[in-house]
């Protein structure tokens, strides 16, 4: 099963096995990372599940649909290789990648 990194904003790494399929966002719900609220459970309307993602895998996801895209626009501490982690689907290609979850997410 690939294995994701999470860089928490106080440092921590955490590193989660993520099953082919399952979008980041809910694995980082179930194992309870700090940071990754998800109010909207999901649906790309909340921006609460914010992450940053390497670049070499940033480059290998599809690119933002519409509404992740006006979402990105607005969340705090946005960078070139912001996503919203419940758009992320884990494949193989991306095993071992590193995600950084921001110290602040969007309220809603």
């Amino acid at each position: 099963m690939p294995t994701v990194r999470f860089l928490l904003p106080d440092g921590a790494e955490r590193a989660l096995e993520v099953p082919v399929g399952v979008s980041l966002m809910e694995a980082a719900r179930q194992d309870g990372i700090e940071g990754i609220v998800a109010e909207c459970g999901g649906g790309a309307i909340c921006g609460t599940c914010h992450v940053h993602i390497q670049k070499e895998c940033f480059d290998l996801l599809e690119p933002a649909g519409m509404a992740e895209a006006a979402l990105l626009q607005i969340v705090p501490d946005a960078s070139e290789t912001s996503r919203l982690s419940c758009q992320v689907i884990m494949t193989d290609e991306l095993a071992d990648m590193c995600v950084r979850v921001p110290a602040e997410q969007l309220t809603v």
